[in-house]
């Protein structure tokens, strides 16, 4: 085993001579002994705390209440979730993963997921992980779906299966940022279908890179539950701030 363990990290310190790898926050390049994160970059990721709300897993101001002012106002389709970072702390890190290619982030994503939120995997007991698919043109543009590097990492990390090809987006809709609350449920209609047989999942943990107000998360769970699925949670790297 020890052999095999000096072996892989041998190989790996020879990729990251020939592809050397960027840190996660800042963009440079990782020094040798690092890791996946440079160590002046730390302590900048900001995560997201108790208080949380009970649902979408947002920083509340206080513990007076369980629920933030857009869980109190609308049911979400999905069970509960949880995000790792404050959104404005990590927004130019998941811009780069997103649009920059920057795919050797998702190592980085995964294993802090692992390590902050382990409990509230442990509590979940999923059997299964969903990433968020994204349409086939836009990951023909980008040459990868970001929320399915994560969610394979995170199998990876935690032994739990991902299904990368079962939810399929088979509408190419406007972005979501671009849009109202209803106008996002509208524009997510029909937007997803289950490619393959579900009834063996009990419980589903979705990945995607950024909740907003849940819209995307809630449509995936649709088709997940209308197909037998009993639970659906959810892991989100990032979220903005509740109330």
């Amino acid at each position: 085993m020890r052999d095999q363990k000096s072996g892989f990290g041998l190989r790996e310190a020879l990729v990251n001579m020939v592809f050397p790898r960027r840190c996660p926050v800042c963009d440079e390049i990782v020094p040798m002994g690092d890791g996946l994160i440079c160590s002046r970059c730390r302590t900048r990721p900001q995560y997201i705390r108790e208080p949380r709300c009970r649902r979408c897993g947002k920083q509340l101001a206080d513990g007076m209440t369980q629920y933030c002012h857009d869980c109190r106002q609308r049911r979400h389709v999905y069970d509960y979730g949880y995000a790792l970072y404050d959104y404005q702390s990590m927004r130019k890190s998941i811009y780069r993963f997103k649009y920059g290619n920057r795919c050797e982030y998702a190592a980085f994503y995964a294993r802090d997921i692992c390590g902050k939120l382990a409990d509230e995997l442990r509590m979940m007991d999923a059997d299964s992980i969903v990433p968020v698919p994204v349409h086939a043109s836009r990951k023909r543009e980008r040459g990868y779906n970001q929320a399915e590097l994560v969610a394979a990492e995170l199998s990876r990390l935690t032994g739990i299966r991902m299904y990368g090809d079962l939810v399929r987006r088979v509408r190419k809709t406007v972005p979501q940022k671009e849009l109202t609350i209803q106008e996002r449920q509208n524009n997510l209609k029909k937007a997803f279908n289950i490619t393959t047989n579900v009834v063996k999942l009990n419980k589903t943990i979705l990945v995607d890179d950024i909740y907003t107000t849940g819209s995307t998360l809630d449509a995936v769970a649709m088709e997940l539950k209308r197909h037998g699925v009993k639970a659906v949670y959810f892991i989100a790297l990032c979220i903005g701030e509740g109330m």
